[in-house]
């Protein structure tokens, strides 16, 4: 049956999300209905929000990092039931293409990120509407809504025992910047590693070294104020380049001996892409690229960067597969090896998201944790 719900819809760029009665259809075959309970902001809702350089697509319900609980299921889901709690993800894993069945790859044909669509992809139609008006879905998931609708292959299941509020943030920025350490760079025990960026991402990052056992952790951003809260995921140096006159890989190299072994670039830019890939070691050193560049960037460096044998590698989602690889993350985290409350640092009421956005606007901590459903 179609549920009637509070969704936050998203009605222009950069226009506070208002609070709606939104109709919510039942699920198509390979998809599940979910009552979502916990969720948070992530930067990249906000830069579809905003909408500068990417298309509009409005009115729209934004959100992609949360957690719940299975409500129904459509025809041909066999691995989810109604009430399984899980995490939905804006990639997927249909577990039979060429990428999902490579242990290198979790890049699924099937199911890869697409920003651009804005309804579901089995039929073309949104799951959404006001008064039989469509609203549009946002990466497959559009989680600011009290139930949404998710292809089963974007959806993980996870331990019933683990706290929806924490695990929520493990949906998108906790995977991409851990696993970029941890599944790509790969740094070995007493390695030095160096993160530029110090924002969620980065920060996971930085708790992916600390999780290897990195001797030394580099923290590398503009904002001194990153510096204190750095030293809980593990980082043992800050080093903020408007410091030095020279350039901040010739710094980073003179205060490791040559170059780190690894270095996760995380914000984006592409100087910084640059800078990481050029205070690596030679002979071992190993950049990961977990930033998102503008559409048009193009990145430049001296080909002597790789006959040195350094590497320069990418990530999409910290190379995890989302339904095999997120259900031992929570585990993990349910046993104290993978420290996931320090990554939230505020919690507001669903009538109050907005205030997220402000935080994040503002700059202002790490993760706003949304309560969805009330009790």
């Amino acid at each position: 049956k179609v549920i009637t719900c509070k969704a936050a819809v998203a009605w222009g760029p950069s226009q506070p999300l208002k609070i709606e009665e939104v109709q919510v259809a039942p699920p198509k075959a390979m998809e599940v209905r979910i009552k979502v309970h916990y969720t948070s902001l992530c930067h990249t809702d906000l830069v579809f929000w905003q909408a500068e350089g990417h298309t509009p697509i409005f009115p729209r319900i934004f959100g992609h990092e949360a957690a719940g609980v299975i409500e129904s299921v459509g025809e041909g889901v066999t691995d989810l039931k109604v009430g399984d709690c899980v995490l939905p993800v804006f990639t997927g894993e249909c577990k039979e293409c060429k990428h999902c069945k490579s242990e290198e790859s979790n890049m699924c044909d099937l199911l890869r990120i697409d920003t651009e669509r804005g309804v579901m992809m089995s039929d073309g139609n949104s799951r959404f509407s006001i008064n039989g008006k469509p609203i549009h879905h946002f990466l497959g998931t559009s989680t600011f809504s009290e139930y949404t609708v998710a292809h089963a292959g974007c959806v993980a299941k996870i331990n019933p025992k683990a706290p929806l509020d924490k695990v929520c943030v493990l949906s998108c920025g906790v995977p991409t910047g851990m696993g970029a350490t941890l599944n790509a760079g790969k740094p070995k025990k007493g390695s030095i590693v160096a993160v530029f960026g110090l924002g969620a991402v980065g920060l996971a990052a930085c708790e992916g070294a600390r999780i290897a056992g990195a001797a030394r952790i580099i923290g590398i951003d503009f904002n001194n104020e990153r510096s204190e809260r750095a030293k809980q995921f593990g980082v043992t140096e800050f080093i903020n380049p408007k410091e030095y006159e020279k350039p901040i890989q010739q710094v980073i190299a003179e205060k490791t001996d040559g170059g780190v072994d690894c270095s996760v670039e995380c914000t984006g830019s592409i100087e910084a892409m640059v800078q990481a890939l050029e205070c690596c070691h030679d002979g071992w050193g190993v950049a990961v690229l977990a930033g998102v560049p503008r559409a048009d960037a193009v990145f430049k460096t001296n080909p002597v960067n790789f006959l040195s044998e350094k590497t320069l590698k990418g990530t999409f989602f910290g190379n995890y597969k989302p339904r095999t690889d997120l259900p031992g993350l929570v585990e993990m985290y349910l046993n104290g090896e993978l420290e996931l409350d320090k990554f939230v640092t505020d919690k507001v009421s669903f009538s109050d998201i907005n205030k997220a956005f402000d935080h994040m606007l503002k700059g202002e901590g790490l993760r706003t944790v949304i309560k969805v459903i009330q009790d």
